[in-house]
């Protein structure tokens, strides 16, 4: 059996006519004689809508019940997708995560995948049905509905490829694919045909919003390729896969991420176990760090930075006083918000000369001062002042020719 599976975003099914287009684009494609296979994701603003609303009646609601209300906006989705496949004249079914066999854990708003049943899914399309799941979903040893947290639908789709045996998922979105910058601050930006697991990985761990990392750490584990297309135009998308030949191009693409807070521990005591205590309290809290560095100063005392998501940086800083505390109060904590992450992506580049000195370069003529690095073996980040990062972003994209070459 041909299984083809596609994943539709919310701005893809928004209104009563977006519904329709989709659901001739799934009956095309249906006629080509594949067994169709689609995850949708709840309609555009209706999860924020739904927080919302549940924000108004509790101001801190349980996890669980809001899952549990999370969980109606894409079953929404694909009920009414059913029924604009129905009408058209085909055979069809919407099934829950549940009923589709996704088991997860019992971490409710950022569940875990545990298994896949996906005899009901395989069963239903062996009977010549159109077979529609509401993503972001699954189902609790215990019959709890869980949400699989951000960009779950995509992990929902790629997971349900695995399961079936499809080579290809296609992740259908409101851009046309993985640009080597973001348009809305680069127009030179050029549109990738091509990118490995681990440069799509970096990509979306560093601010690109295309795909989640979940889904593509699963499509790489699985050998799922991807295949990122626009629902709104021809253009021919980006395929998520691994390359064996690659473009001569060392870097792929530049990011940025402002979504972060630097925090810094100043003046703690330069002795062994210290770091050890703060990032173990840090861990205690559920606080996720990304850059570390650390300073030693004069008198035998550090200053310990490190960069968090700015959901996390409240937390954060409360675990680092509680820390200081522990050691008997020495040094202090400060938080800087306005701090932007850029990075440059590409496989190799940290192997290649000149491309770190390129980058350090552009920024230093850009008058750009840089307050932290990191590097890995396909990616260079530095932190800069939030207001510098879309001058940035331009100057290095201009300086690595990414808006002058031809990626296709």
């Amino acid at each position: 059996m041909d299984v083809h599976v596609q994943k539709y975003g919310g701005t893809s099914l928004a209104d009563d006519k977006r519904l329709r287009e989709v659901a001739t684009r799934v009956i095309e494609r249906k006629e080509q004689g594949k067994s169709m296979l689609v995850v949708v994701s709840a309609m555009n603003h209706t999860t924020e809508d739904l927080i919302a609303r549940a924000r108004r009646i509790h101001s801190h609601p349980s996890p669980r019940e809001l899952d549990m209300l999370l969980s109606t906006g894409e079953q929404m989705s694909v009920s009414l997708l059913a029924m604009a496949v129905e009408s058209l004249g085909y055979e069809v079914i919407s099934l829950t995560g549940g009923m589709s066999g996704i088991h997860t854990d019992n971490r409710h708003k950022q569940a875990r995948i545990i298994r896949i049943d996906a005899a009901r899914i395989l069963r239903e399309l062996e009977q010549g049905r159109i077979v529609l799941v509401a993503g972001f979903q699954g189902i609790t040893p215990d019959g709890d509905i869980t949400t699989l947290g951000r960009g779950g639908s995509d992990t929902t789709a790629v997971a349900l490829a695995a399961a079936v045996g499809a080579a290809w998922c296609e992740v259908y979105t409101d851009v046309d694919g993985v640009y080597t910058g973001d348009p809305n601050i680069i127009p030179e930006a050029q549109l990738l045909r091509a990118v490995t697991y681990d440069e799509m990985l970096e990509l979306s761990r560093l601010g690109a919003g295309v795909l989640s990392t979940r889904s593509v750490e699963l499509a790489k584990e699985h050998g799922v390729k991807l295949h990122v297309r626009s629902a709104f135009s021809a253009q021919p998308g980006t395929k998520v896969m691994e390359v064996e030949a690659m473009e001569e191009v060392l870097v792929r693409g530049v990011t940025m991420d402002a979504n972060i807070a630097r925090i810094s521990v100043a003046g703690v005591p330069d002795r062994p176990g210290i770091a050890f205590g703060l990032f173990k309290q840090l861990a205690s809290e559920g606080v996720s760090v990304d850059m570390i560095i650390q300073n030693l100063n004069r008198a035998q005392v550090n200053d310990i930075s490190f960069t968090v998501s700015k959901d996390d940086a409240g937390s954060a800083v409360q675990a680092c006083w509680t820390f200081l505390e522990s050691i008997g109060g020495h040094g202090m904590v400060l938080q800087k918000d306005d701090v932007a992450k850029v990075s440059i992506v590409g496989t190799g580049i940290t192997n290649s000369t000149g491309v770190a000195s390129t980058l350090f370069g552009t920024l230093y003529e850009a008058g750009i001062n840089i307050e932290m690095i990191s590097t890995s073996e396909i990616k260079i980040s530095v932190i800069i002042d939030a207001g510098q990062a879309d001058e940035a972003l331009r100057k290095l994209h201009g300086a690595f020719s990414l808006d002058s070459v031809e990626l296709s």
